[in-house]
């Protein structure tokens, strides 16, 4: 696969922390490498059933792999405060140094409203995201900091646990202006699969913000989250699909929503041709390999991957088998 790495999203909104930590480890014995697990208090649905917390078990999954990890993505803008990131940012990265990366993004209201505030506006949760960003860089310099901004105050005080260096910090973004202040300010990008089209031009936001600040876009991380639903036959994968990801087929934005029995009754509404575009559903594996080498030839060199169903051990095993050794940077 040359430098092409392709890992796991480690879907902790639908595995229990026992289950994922199993699955991680059997996933790199089949040549998968690297693991970006989600940040949820509560799963899309109530058929995925889980949302354990995803810094504990992160820990967990440095322990049992090898590769790459971080979380896919975390907000420090509602339910935790971003010092409190900064902190399990530092500590997992100075107990598994060189292996670990921050992912942070601007939240959804299906994890963040449970603290009883306002929920704001995008614009304004993407501009507590990038103050929030500032502080945590703040914290990652070691010394002692305070910080006074439009939506949060830190009183004199520094990280006393520091990795050697810091974990670099990647944003989850989309839309044309964060990707922009994404390729600016942070040190790599996350992105979830989409249209080929839309992809572009996310590539090409992220580009033009890292040149205006003097980097180099081709040498950033560019990490792609990708939602497929693979079974023995296509009927199996459909069902997987709409029963454990109904998700993936909502074309409209999820930010707002707040609870997983919202998303239950939206799901009713979704069906088969709602994918299209969205998320592969196939039982043949060259489909899916096809999907993932033009994410690759498109500049993506770092994907991880979620088979959106529970049959996990059959969908490592072919794709280790049939996919992975296929794939070319």
């Amino acid at each position: 696969m040359g430098d092409v790495q392709i890992g796991i999203a480690a879907a902790l909104e639908q595995f229990s922390p026992r289950e994922s930590i199993e699955l991680a480890a059997l996933a790199e014995q089949h040549g998968f490498s690297g693991q970006m697990a989600a940040d949820h208090f509560q799963p899309w649905v109530p058929a995925q059933g889980e949302a354990s917390f995803v810094w504990s078990v992160l820990a967990s999954l440095a322990e049992n792999t090898t590769g790459d990890l971080g979380p896919g993505v975390t907000c420090p803008s509602f339910r935790q405060h971003p010092a409190l990131v900064a902190q399990a940012a530092a500590t997992l990265e100075a107990t598994y140094p060189g292996r670990t990366w921050l992912g942070i993004g601007s939240g959804e209201a299906l994890n963040e409203h449970i603290i009883g505030g306002y929920w704001p506006e995008a614009p304004e949760r993407v501009r507590r995201m990038f103050e929030a960003l500032e502080i945590i860089r703040k914290l990652f310099s070691g010394k002692d900091v305070k910080h006074s901004g439009e939506f949060f105050k830190l009183h004199n005080t520094r990280l006393w646990t520091l990795p050697e260096a810091p974990p670099p910090i990647y944003i989850a973004s989309a839309g044309p202006y964060t990707t922009r202040k994404t390729g600016e300010l942070a040190d790599g990008l996350i992105t979830p699969g989409a249209s080929l089209e839309k992809l572009a031009g996310i590539l090409d936001n992220f580009a033009q913000g890292a040149r205006k600040a003097g980097k180099d876009p081709e040498s950033m991380p560019k990490l792609l989250q990708v939602h497929l639903s693979w079974a023995a036959t296509d009927e199996e994968a459909w069902r997987n699909a709409l029963e454990q990801w109904p998700n993936g087929g909502m074309k409209f934005p999820k930010a707002d929503i707040r609870s997983p029995f919202d998303f239950e009754q939206m799901a009713k509404l979704v069906r088969r041709e709602d994918f299209e575009g969205r998320m592969v559903v196939s039982s043949d594996p060259d489909v899916h390999r096809a999907s993932l080498q033009r994410f690759i030839d498109m500049g993506f060199t770092r994907i991880y991957v979620h088979n959106v169903g529970r049959n996990q051990k059959e969908w490592l095993e072919v794709f280790g088998h049939e996919v992975l050794p296929k794939l070319r940077a």
